[in-house]
Formats: structure tokens, sequence, C-alpha cells
């Protein structure tokens, strides 16, 4: 079906799994797509194809290699020129793709995205899964935010490229915006391991550009389409928002702070809850306010911690007053004992998350009237823990 007019003509179409943009007239393409990537001036569309062939099956490659498989991808199931195409290729239904366009004056930007993040996104330099070698592939998580933005301008070289730069940092806003967690690393992801982009430009405009970046409206307009299409993307997928965001779990759990780690920490030492009422009294607190304002804090804590912009003792003295204001204790053990002011950045933010998950923990009141009672013990600088028992609350 015909889903979308561009000014300069082109059209986009949605059948077979794919968004493909039909070329009206001779443009102007830099893509990362694996058949045809690079700068090109001869092609005649691009597309972005969905692979995914259910839940829970893995895609599987109809050739050798990648660019041969999207070779016939184009050829067989598109009905294109094999050879004067290049496209990308996602787990994302093309039934989510978000297109924004916007205005000024003399030329037009339209973002057209698909996306997925929750399961694959990763922060820039996190350790990475594998080395690339001839004739050898490695399966990945699901998770690809894809881009098409096409400009109804005719841009320099140097302008294509800058777009692209200008497009990769609309991404990673958005993905800073809705806190979206890297989950290979303690990090707000900045992308996922396989996004993909292709930038369009009207090769036939009489307006000619020359730049792309942040200071010149095109960048300006770059920006704003990308950055509110890749939001919608991700909202259509999977719906990643502020509103699934206002959660105390979703904003901790690159930390490790999940319900199964409470209950782990729960479980070692009490007795006499059910999984379910533990995991019930956790749904009446997840989404409280004051909790959640509470927690935003204390994980901007946690990232100056680990960007090296606060020192950790004076994160975590900011840190504890933030827990007390939630009903946190300190406990006066002997056995407890927090890092000292000399102990490397790790130590610290452990001990952080597992003081903030004591304080949740202490906050759970079980639908047979009882508190949990925790209190933290370190065996060591790499392993701490909780031990505890049960009150009954007045």
């Amino acid at each position: 079906m015909k889903l979308y007019q561009l000014p300069s003509g082109d059209e986009v179409h949605r059948y077979k799994k794919s968004l493909v943009i039909c070329f009206a007239g001779e443009r102007k393409v830099l893509g990362t797509g694996p058949n045809n990537g690079g700068y090109r001036t001869d092609l005649k569309a691009v597309f972005n194809h969905d692979c995914n062939p259910g839940p829970g099956i893995s895609c599987e490659l109809r050739a050798d290699t990648y660019p041969k498989h999207m070779d016939l991808v184009a050829a067989q199931e598109l009905g294109l020129d094999a050879e004067h195409c290049t496209g990308l290729m996602t787990a994302a239904s093309m039934e989510n793709v978000s297109i924004q366009s916007m205005k000024y004056e003399d030329f037009t930007v339209t973002a057209l995205v698909t996306g997925g993040i929750r399961n694959n996104g990763g922060r820039v330099g996190d350790p990475a899964v594998w080395h690339e070698k001839a004739d050898i592939s490695y399966p990945v998580r699901p998770g690809t935010i894809n881009i098409l933005v096409h400009i109804d301008a005719n841009l320099s070289e140097g302008a294509l490229a800058r777009a692209m730069v200008t497009c990769t940092e609309a991404k990673t806003a958005a993905l800073q915006e809705l806190l979206a967690p890297s989950r290979y690393s303690r990090g707000i992801a900045t992308g996922s391991g396989t996004d993909g982009m292709i930038v369009i430009c009207n090769a036939e405009s009489d307006v000619y550009l020359t730049n792309a970046g942040k200071h010149c409206k095109l960048g300006e307009y770059i920006g704003k389409t990308v950055k509110k299409a890749v939001k919608e993307a991700l909202y259509l997928q999977s719906g990643l928002s502020p509103e699934y965001q206002y959660d105390i779990f979703h904003r901790m759990d690159r930390f490790g702070v999940t319900e199964d780690a409470l209950w782990e920490r729960y479980e070692q030492k009490t007795s006499g809850f059910a999984r379910a009422h533990f995991s019930d009294a956790l749904d009446r607190i997840r989404r409280e306010d004051e909790l959640v304002v509470q927690t935003s804090l204390y994980a901007h804590l946690l990232d100056q911690t680990e960007w090296g912009m606060l020192k950790p003792d004076k994160a975590w003295r900011a840190g504890k007053q933030l827990l007390r204001q939630l009903g946190w204790e300190e406990k006066k053990q002997p056995q407890m004992s927090e890092p000292k002011s000399t102990d490397v950045k790790d130590t610290w933010i452990m001990w952080m998350t597992e003081c903030y998950m004591q304080m949740v923990l202490s906050r759970i009141t079980l639908s047979s009237g009882k508190k949990l009672d925790i209190s933290i013990i370190i065996l060591d600088k790499q392993k701490i823990f909780f031990s505890g028992g049960e009150k009954e609350t007045c």
C-alpha cells in the first residue's frame, strides 16, 4: 500500500513486511546498509525490512552472507533492482513506523523510523560481544532502531555526511530523555549494536545546502523530526515512554535492582511469605510518586559517580539523605561497614545499590501485616548481600 507521498515526488510504500521509498528522480544517498551502502548516486529505491518470522524465532539469513541475503530480499520479495537499491533489516514491525515531517521555507525534512531498544540497548563503549572475522557471524539480541531521513533539498557530500551525524545525535538525545537502559553496562543507552541509517537528498532540487549541523535550520529540523520519530517508534513497538519509565525498577534495573534481586535477598534469610505476595507488595509501591522522584535523583548520583563527576563518598553522603527521606534507617551494627573513601567507584556503586534495595525492602508491607527488617552485611569488597528477619508492624 502507498503509505506516504514525499514532497520530491518520491513515494513510500509498505508491503511484504517492508517500507520502500521509490525515487522519482536522481537522489544522493548515504547509508549503512550491507548491500550498496555508503555514498551512492545511482540508486532507485531504499527499504527497511522486517525479518522477524514470529515470537521467539530468530531471523535466518537466506544466503551465506548478509549482503547477499539483502539482495535476495530486494529482488525476490520486494521486486526491486538489487544492484540499484540499499536496505536495512530489523525485527521491528513496519506497522509501528513513525513518520514525522517538517518544512522550513525552501526545504522539507521527513524522518521514517522503526525501533526497539528494550532488549538490546547499549551505551557506546560498552564491552563488545564479538570481533569480526571473515565468514563468521555471531547471534545478537533483537532490538534495532532504523532511521530513514529524506531531505527535499540538494546537499553537498559533506552536508550529507553531517546530516547523518545530526541524525545520530537526535537518536541518542531521544534515548537519553527516555532514560533507556543499556543491557551491557550500568549506563544509559545511546543506541543498539545493530542500528541502521539511510539519509537521502534530492539531487534535482534547486535548493543547495552545504551544512546540516546544529547551528543551521536544516540541522535543527533533522534533530526535531528524528528525535520525535524515534520516541514514537519506540512507544509503538514496545511501549517505551515517560509513563512506562515512571517506575522504580525501570529507573534502577540497569544497576541490578530487579524484583528477582530483591526476592533473592529476602528469601535467603527470611521465610513465611509467598513470592506472589511479595510481588504484589512491590507492585503497590513501584510507582509511588515520592519513591519514583527520589529514586530518579538517586540514580543520577550513581551515574555521576560512574562518570567521575562526583567523588563516591560525597555522592553517598547525598544518597543517604535521599534514602532517609524514604524511611531508610542506617543500621548501627558491628558487621556493617561502608566502603572507605579510597575504595574504587565500583565498590561504592555496589554499596549504594545495595542500600537502595534495603530501603525498598523496608518499605514493603505485606498482606499479612508484617514488614521486612533487613540489615547489611559486607562479606568483602566484591560481594554484598542482605540478612534479616521480620517483625510485626504497628
